[in-house]
């Protein structure tokens, strides 16, 4: 049964990963395409989880978490470079 439900979640994060390219080729300025590539990376981190759980490996989760870290900093780098700050200042 769980792996069911795993399956289903799969097909609901794949489709969501497609709604996101949408959402970021629509994209009107550059911060809705940082804002847009950063829910990218969300659901990308979530289908690694998920495919470290049916899987059972857990080499997916150490991905996961440092897709999750380098998003973080490259989303702050992204807006204060957008901003005029420079991505280092």
């Amino acid at each position: 049964m769980p792996e069911v439900v795993i399956v289903v979640a799969l097909a609901c994060v794949t489709s969501f990963l497609a709604l996101g390219a949408i959402v970021l080729l629509r994209a009107r300025d550059v911060l809705e395409r940082i804002v847009a590539l950063d829910l990218l990376t969300v659901v990308c981190v979530g289908l690694l989880a998920l495919l470290s759980y049916l899987r059972e490996v857990p080499y997916y989760l150490d991905g996961a978490l440092a897709l999750a870290a380098l998003s973080f900093v490259a989303t702050l780098a992204a807006a204060r470079s957008d901003r005029g700050g420079g991505p280092f200042r």
